[in-house]
């Protein structure tokens, strides 16, 4: 439940750690949100309004203190196709929608969800994240657009990235990267793509507008689909970092308020001019490394970032493409789970192939809500088939002859009502059959009607049948669903 005293201390109960990581955060996210809104296809104002936005407002809404919510990669690469056919408005209003179902997700409680997604399906999910966010960058390296001098500008950007913090981690290298290589652009008048050839930094404070659009449901139908993949994504990379922040904490927050938070901030950035967003794994780790615990951590990441684009956007503008391109290169290496490639040979085949599975996907459709879904469906197949496979019957005959019982161990549900089947003898001529359930649970209509089908066979050729053992689950859905006690079952069993 809420309460006035605990929400009170996540603001100013790390007062001084969360004003220092707030501020170091501040200083990283701003590559970061011009390079996200070069991917989506639009000025980088739209980035920088939006990382201001989610930051502050997930700070006030959110679930989870100390997490940074920002413009990211991940929703950045759903909007391309909709900037390219039709426009920033229409990224706009899909931001709105996106807020607005997120906001349905966590009201309807729909946060437990994330336990459904195994452990396999988020390697996949990282990994093919990892890869858009590098072949978002080769645009920039064409051979045919750009010179050599842009290619020594990104090495030299990676090696300062890598090897400044053998010096000192106080200073993001991001911000070193990109602070050297706009000096030494300057310096020597290097002709190379800046930031302000990409499109107008903010010079004002963001301000509510409506988006420009009609109205009507062909309008819903364009951006619909995109602002679904845009919130399930969101929610999924939101969670998915909430729950590595609980661990790395050692505390428990709320999934379906960080549902809500991340809802009421995209709604409200679609109305400012920011395109939508969620929470950032490596922004997060940084606050939470750098000290930051509190709400007021991320609200301060978000009004400085702010404040440094609006008032000192002239310098902001002057940074070389290579640059960031650097310094998405590194995010994608550093997103990149490397030791999935060596645990193909160790992990079990079917997880890999959920991992392999997930990251084709969404390499080939450049959704990864997409490759999430075809993931938990396959995770759900094998786990399915994995747990037919503990289920056997095995029978034992009276000394006459004339009676056998049948137990039945393990999950009997759809996956294993064909071997249930099997393990039946219908041809043999008994008098009496048990049918010993204490050790198997019965689960659905399939596994009801397949009971259904075995009790009438048998008694169909004679045999007094009993089903014994069965726990008060199991027996609940069969006295509901099952027909081999009522009139004409067989008949109303095979009409089926």
């Amino acid at each position: 439940m809420f309460s006035i005293d605990a929400y009170r201390t996540q603001w100013f109960g790390n007062i001084r750690a969360d004003l220092l990581s707030g501020l170091v955060v501040a200083l990283a996210l701003i590559p970061e949100a011009i390079a996200f809104s070069i991917i989506a296809g639009v000025d980088p104002k739209v980035g920088l309004y939006a990382s201001f936005s989610i930051a502050v407002l997930t700070a006030l809404a959110g679930g989870r203190p100390g997490m940074i919510s920002a413009a990211t990669a991940a929703t950045a690469v759903l909007m391309v196709t909709l900037v390219r056919d039709h426009g920033l408005q229409y990224l706009l209003a899909a931001t709105v929608l996106a807020g607005l179902i997120q906001i349905g997700a966590g009201l309807f409680r729909l946060g437990f969800v994330m336990r459904y997604v195994s452990k396999s399906v988020m390697t996949g999910f990282v990994n093919a994240l990892a890869i858009l966010i590098f072949m978002a960058q080769l645009p920039e390296l064409d051979p045919r657009k750009v010179t050599w001098l842009t290619y020594a500008l990104v090495a030299a950007g990676l090696a300062i990235i890598y090897l400044f913090p053998r010096i000192t981690k106080a200073i993001p290298s991001p911000l070193v990267t990109i602070l050297v290589l706009t000096a030494l652009s300057l310096a020597f008048g290097w002709d190379v793509r800046t930031v302000g050839d990409m499109g107008a930094l903010p010079d004002t404070l963001p301000v509510f507008l409506i988006p420009d659009i009609p109205l009507t449901l062909e309008t819903l139908a364009i951006i619909l689909p995109y602002s679904v993949a845009v919130a399930v994504v969101g929610l999924l990379e939101s969670l998915m970092t909430q729950q590595l922040v609980d661990e790395l904490t050692d505390t428990k927050t709320d999934r379906n308020q960080e549902c809500i938070g991340q809802g009421i901030a995209n709604t409200a950035t679609g109305f400012i001019g920011g395109m939508a967003g969620c929470a950032m794994i490596g922004q997060s780790m940084i606050n939470v490394k750098s000290g930051g615990r509190g709400r007021l951590s991320a609200f301060t990441a978000g009004t400085v970032l702010l404040i440094l684009v609006v008032f000192l956007g002239d310098w902001v503008a002057h940074i070389p493409m290579p640059a960031l391109v650097a310094i998405m290169i590194m995010v994608s290496i550093g997103t990149f789970s490397w030791s999935s490639i060596r645990n193909l040979t160790t992990h079990p085949r079917s997880s890999s192939v959920v991992m392999l599975a997930t990251v084709v996907t969404v390499v080939w459709t450049h959704n990864l809500a997409i490759g999430v879904l075809v993931g938990v469906l396959l995770s759900g197949i094998f786990f399915a088939a994995k747990i037919a496979q503990l289920f056997k019957v095995t029978s034992t005959a009276s000394a006459d002859g004339r009676e056998r019982t049948y137990v039945v161990e393990g999950q009997l549900f759809y996956g294993s009502v064909e071997d249930f089947m099997a393990a039946f003898d219908f041809r043999e001529a008994l008098d009496r059959v048990v049918i010993d359930v204490s050790r198997a649970h019965i689960w659905d209509i399939s596994s009801v009607q397949a009971l259904d089908m075995a009790v009438l066979k048998f008694r169909r050729d004679g045999a007094e049948v009993e089903i014994v053992g069965m726990n008060a689950a199991s027996e609940t859905i069969v006295d509901k669903l099952a027909v081999h006690d009522k009139p004409g079952a067989l008949d109303k069993l095979m009409a089926h």
